[in-house]
This record gives C-alpha cells, sequence and structure tokens, in this order.
C-alpha cells in the first residue's frame, strides 16, 4: 500500500489562451445581408402563401 500512496497523477498544462482573442471576435462584423439559408426559406413561405392563396 505504500507504493499506492507514493505515485502521484501527473496532467498536462495546457497553454493559457489568449484573453485577447475573444472580444476581438466578437467585434468582427459580419455581412450586412440575410444569409442564403434566411433567402431561401423566405421564398419558400412566399411560394406556399401564393399556392395556397
Amino acid at each position: 500500500m505504500n507504493s499506492a500512496r507514493k505515485t502521484k497523477l501527473k496532467l498536462k498544462q495546457h497553454k493559457p489562451r489568449n484573453p485577447l482573442v475573444a472580444p476581438a471576435l466578437q467585434r468582427k462584423a459580419g455581412s450586412h445581408r440575410k444569409s442564403h439559408k434566411s433567402e431561401r426559406q423566405a421564398q419558400q413561405r412566399a411560394l406556399k402563401r401564393e399556392l395556397n392563396a
């Protein structure tokens, strides 16, 4: 049992994250238009409205 007590668990230390990256990514501007997915959905809704009317 003495040998079990002497064994220590060693964990890898990860490199610390850069604290300036997260705010920079949040400030990054995206495109100022609707995504292709939202345009496609809007077209599908418009088509259904036309077919049901």
